[in-house]
């Protein structure tokens, strides 16, 4: 890895950035498993990296976002399109610091990752087993990567 003037940190190998510094633990990875809780996927369309709440999340790319809200088990999501990419983040904080339409750097914050549990959030089937509402199919906090190679779901990993 190397640093860059603004002490962000960048994969060598690669032109696009990680997404949470300090934070490398991978969760869930890439393609089949086993559902960690109801409504989660048996095919995973991304990589769980584990971070704490309130984490900053920055760019992987440059592009433009193109959608910031609740998407079902991705819970509160933003979409960036960069050329034939769109990389998704999922489960980020509902206090959406990104537009839709705004042009954003590769290494530019633009999120949290959320908490666990949100509020608020009309018509969210998604409960933890309290029967809280949860920031859509999740278990705990952590930053869901998801990169969509001209509408096909890619392993982020091969970017990094």
């Amino acid at each position: 890895m190397e640093k860059d003037e603004n002490s962000n940190y960048y994969f060598s190998n690669s032109n696009f950035f990680w997404p949470v510094p300090g934070f490398h633990t991978i969760t869930s990875p890439f393609g089949p498993r086993k559902t960690p809780t109801s409504g989660a996927s048996k095919v995973h369309s991304g990589i769980d990296i584990a971070a704490p709440q309130n984490t900053v999340i920055y760019s992987v790319t440059s592009g433009e976002v193109i959608f910031t809200g609740f998407q079902g088990a991705n819970g509160c999501t933003i979409t960036v399109k960069s050329n034939n990419l769109n990389i998704s983040y999922s489960h980020v904080s509902p206090t959406f610091l990104v537009f839709v339409g705004q042009t954003i750097n590769i290494g530019e914050k633009i999120g949290n990752v959320g908490p666990k549990n949100i509020f608020g959030i009309p018509n969210n089937p998604y409960k933890d087993s309290n029967g809280n509402p949860t920031n859509g199919a999740t278990t705990g906090c952590h930053l869901h990567l998801t990169i969509k190679k001209d509408g096909i779901a890619v392993n982020p990993l091969d970017f990094f």
